[in-house]
């Protein structure tokens, strides 16, 4: 199993910048990538960003550009650089692991951008 956790969002204001955190661990070795969605209220999860296990990245059109996913190998940790912040980037972030046998999902961190 893998478990993660999520850290790093807050209140911004609009135009700000956040970096969250997806720490991993348990069998990180099974892990094959790592993907940021995002979940604004009374809508559905939609996906943003994904770090793959040879270091290949892709964005959402809705925030390429402004955010940048990378990871740190040693600490067994992926980021989500945020910048250019906009209020409707206001949602729950989370970070889901894609391994076999399945995919692992983490609790979650709020970020909220005011205008």
């Amino acid at each position: 199993q893998v478990q993660l956790v999520e850290s790093g969002g807050g209140l911004v204001q609009a135009g700000g910048s956040l970096r969250l955190s997806c720490a991993t661990s348990g069998s990180t070795f099974s892990i094959n990538a790592i993907d940021w969605y995002r979940q604004a209220p009374g809508n559905q999860r939609v996906w943003v960003a994904r770090i793959s296990i040879s270091g290949r990245t892709n964005y959402a059109d809705s925030v390429k550009g402004r955010f940048t996913i990378s990871r740190d190998n040693a600490k067994n940790t992926v980021y989500l650089q945020m910048n250019s912040l906009k209020p409707e980037d206001t949602a729950v972030y989370y970070c889901k692991a894609e391994s076999f046998p399945g995919d692992y999902w983490g609790q979650g961190t709020q970020v909220t951008v005011s205008s």
